[in-house]
């Protein structure tokens, strides 16, 4: 995850410190790029933003979160690791719900430590990434390394740790991607449940270092437990992250499977509310046959569909970097506003345990006051119970009076730097050229074959034959060509739009089809153009999308031999 970097030296200080000098933007990059990541000359811009969002950190937002204390309330401090992370993948559902075998399938083989079973197997979290050689670390090590982003697990206690692993394999998915193998949630009481650490508290942890979170359901285990609840609400706040996926889709029938996608809609409604509808995918996410194939086409779409969505991470995972930050700065703020507003109200000597417990009775009213004073969103604000617990053990009188100065250098950070580390940024289009995608396990899709997605519906079935595809269904198509009552050989573009409209496209498509297949510009279609425009409707009825221009192996053969060309 990169070699281990000495951090500047940073003191804590009474005194309002004067702002240092910013070392010039575009850094000397002797810190190597995570896994996955290009080094050539054509992602130099990736390995600069990380270096300066780094930089800002150690000299910017540092100093003001280790002023406010700001790790013993929220997340602790960031280490070097976790600005080359390679985007993470978190997996959390309720016990038996194939959470394991979906990252097998992912992964296209097995991975060091994996159980699999219809009782609860994993009891543990497992974070499966890069290594040379497959290996298993226990979590109490994991911790120590530098050069993992897991350092601040540490505050989970031994209970924790010891049921933490890091799993290491050198597989090419990895390259791009990590996964989190969660703990399968149980259905019994939660208070009779006694994991010696919280649950709800991991899963937050880890909720926000992941790029993707991924809620599991069994088709036939829909009743969301009191602890699975519970831990859906913990991380509600990174909805913006999440995708459902209705896991053993296939033990159903359409009519069963219909009744179960309401259901589950229906329980998870109860306990996730966010202000848009969260993607759902459905299928059987592991390489055993169907139990019910008549829904294979659909099955196969939504996974496709599905690693589509987490081959696009890697891409997009700079942007959430700069977007993470920025979350922390304003939080980093928020809670230096907080934490001075508690030291001001504190007394000096006597009462401070009665002054406590009624400044954590009316935090409201000091978050009112502080959303005024400063004109703060109250949407920066952490959640106001979540913040009186956190602060319910700490020692008030200790904390740090406001260093405004502090609390500048973020603001011009965010409103100057931030800005500048945009720009650096290249448009989207460029990002998909450079990045290369996801490799190996199920992203690996070879195309134009008879099995690959889409491809018995797709322009693409019959590339590289030699023979047009389109002769299969010749017969068929001549002889309602021959209905329509040709004229010359060929149709009026009057007799072929209502062939055409029959199939109840839009006349966007139709007008498409119709580009694609009067190859000889005539307005009318003969017996080849006409068999060619009915099969290009067919592919876009079926769910594929129509080539933006004819490949050749669509062009009808006696058009080849007239000398006429897409």
């Amino acid at each position: 995850m990169g070699s281990e970097i000495s951090l500047p030296v940073l003191t804590q200080s009474t005194d309002e410190p004067t702002t240092p000098t910013r070392p010039k933007p575009y850094l000397s990059h002797s810190q190597p790029m995570a896994s996955g990541s290009s080094s050539g000359s054509g992602m130099d811009w990736y390995q600069k933003v990380v270096d300066e969002l780094k930089l800002m950190y150690h000299d910017i937002l540092l100093p003001l979160e280790q002023d406010s204390e700001f790790a013993e309330c929220h997340s602790g401090y960031l280490e070097d690791s976790d600005f080359y992370a390679v985007p993470l993948v978190l997996i959390i559902g309720q016990y038996s719900t194939g959470k394991t075998s979906f990252i097998r399938y992912l992964l296209g083989e097995n991975f060091p430590g994996m159980r699999i079973g219809p009782e609860p197997t994993t009891d543990c979290f497992t974070v499966i990434m890069k290594g040379k050689n497959e290996s298993i670390l226990p979590g109490n090590a994991v911790v120590l390394d530098r050069n993992k982003p897991f350092r601040s697990l540490s505050k989970f206690g031994n209970a924790f740790l010891n049921k933490f692993y890091l799993a290491q394999m050198d597989n090419p998915v990895l390259d791009s991607l990590a996964f989190v193998d969660t703990p399968g949630i149980l259905s019994g009481d939660v208070n009779m449940l006694n994991r010696g650490y919280s649950v709800c508290d991991a899963l937050e942890w880890f909720a926000s270092k992941a790029d993707r979170i991924i809620l599991l359901f069994d088709a036939f285990k829909l009743d969301v437990s009191e602890e699975f609840r519970r831990s859906i609400e913990s991380i509600s706040k990174y909805d913006y992250k999440m995708r459902i996926v209705l896991n053993k889709a296939d033990s159903c029938g359409s009519r069963d499977l219909l009744r179960v996608y309401g259901a589950m809609l229906w329980a998870l409604g109860k306990v996730l509310s966010c202000s848009e509808v969260v993607r759902v995918y459905t299928g059987s996410f592991w390489d055993e046959p169907y139990d019910f194939d008549h829904n294979r086409n659909l099955f196969d779409l939504e996974k496709q569909a599905l690693i589509d969505d987490m081959k696009v991470l890697p891409r997009h995972a700079i942007v959430k970097k700069v977007n993470d930050f920025c979350r922390r700065a304003r939080l980093a703020k928020v809670h230096a506003y907080i934490i001075s507003a508690l030291k001001k109200e504190m007394p000096s000597v006597f009462g401070k345990d009665a002054k406590k417990k009624e400044l954590l009775t009316n935090l409201d009213k000091i978050y009112k006051q502080i959303q005024r004073e400063h004109n703060i969103s109250p949407g920066d604000f952490p959640p106001i119970e979540r913040m009186r617990d956190m602060l319910k053990d700490q020692d008030f009188s200790k904390f740090q009076p406001l260093k405004p100065k502090l609390i500048e250098r973020v603001d011009n950070m965010l409103a100057d730097d931030i800005a500048r580390l945009m720009q650096m940024i290249p448009q989207e289009e460029a990002i998909k050229s450079e990045q290369p995608s996801v490799k190996g396990g199920a992203f690996d899709m070879v195309e134009n074959t008879p099995f690959s997605t889409g491809a018995l519906e797709g322009a693409d079935r019959g590339r590289g034959t030699g023979q047009w595809v389109v002769a299969e269904n010749q017969a068929k198509y001549n002889e309602d060509f021959q209905k329509l009552g040709p004229i010359d050989g060929k149709l009026s573009g009057a007799t072929a739009k209502a062939a055409l409209l029959k199939s109840k496209l839009p006349h966007t498509v139709l007008r498409k089809i119709w580009e694609l297949s009067d190859i000889d510009l005539d307005g009318c279609l003969d017996a080849d153009e006409y068999a060619l425009a009915m099969h290009l409707a067919d592919i876009k009825v079926g769910g594929g999308d129509l080539p933006k221009v004819l490949p050749d192996h669509l062009v009808p053969p006696s058009k080849k031999k007239e000398g006429f060309s897409p």
